[in-house]
């Protein structure tokens, strides 16, 4: 993985030929934020977990959408992104990654959601703002995010209305039919006009699950 400096000012995240990421285009990076941050907006000392930094547009997002008093954690994989962020990419979002409400942790943000259900104080908002979409898990029912197994689990990581947010490319039907039958409400919103768009979903827990008569189709 590598970060460049293009002409222009603009940065870009490369892993091989791939581009992974681009600080030009964060549309959808930030109505990921700001979605699923308006489902909580009755909850006081709300407390977060982002799946994954990025370029920190997400996490800028949801601290300007946050009270003072919420607890933003952010589980990133690769310990060279969070050195981007807090220094050539910091100017970006005002130094989100430093904020005294953030705390970044190297860690896989999948068993941070598997021990959450353990814990006394469950987290309010899961955004996943990872590299890959959903799709992926459509023909992969272990998928660690988006696999029927892991929205249970994302499920049982949140407290009573939580809420989580997830980009995607494109709309996805058969992750939606997952998430009601796990037990979530669910919106899908396409940002924006023109140029790159992509997909964001915000699934609202509900109490109790949705009982299927028939397997689900993954």
């Amino acid at each position: 993985m590598s970060l460049m400096h293009q002409e222009g000012g603009d940065f870009i995240i490369r892993m091989e030929h791939y581009i992974l990421m681009s600080s030009r285009y964060y549309l959808t990076e930030q109505a990921l934020a700001q979605s699923t941050c308006a489902a909580l907006s009755n909850t006081a000392d709300p407390v977060i977990l982002i799946g994954g930094l990025g370029m920190g547009y997400t996490l800028r997002s949801a601290l300007d959408a946050l009270p003072a008093t919420a607890k933003v954690i952010v589980a990133e994989l690769n310990p060279v992104v969070v050195d981007w962020c807090k220094g050539p990419l910091a100017d970006l979002t005002n130094g989100a990654s430093e904020d005294p409400r953030v705390e970044v942790r190297i860690a896989d943000v999948a068993k941070e959601i598997a021990r959450a259900s353990g814990l006394s104080r469950r987290y309010d908002a899961i955004l996943l703002d990872l590299y890959q979409g959903t799709h992926d898990a459509n023909t992969d029912p272990g998928h660690p995010f988006y696999g029927r197994p892991a929205l249970e689990r994302t499920r049982a990581a949140l407290e009573k209305g939580g809420a989580l947010g997830v980009w995607t490319e494109d709309a996805d039907v058969r992750f939606e039919k997952r998430l009601k039958v796990v037990g979530f409400d669910v919106k899908r919103t396409k940002p924006g006009k023109g140029g790159p768009r992509h997909i964001v979903y915000v699934a609202k827990k509900t109490d109790t699950q949705r009982k299927s008569s028939r397997p689900l189709r993954r």
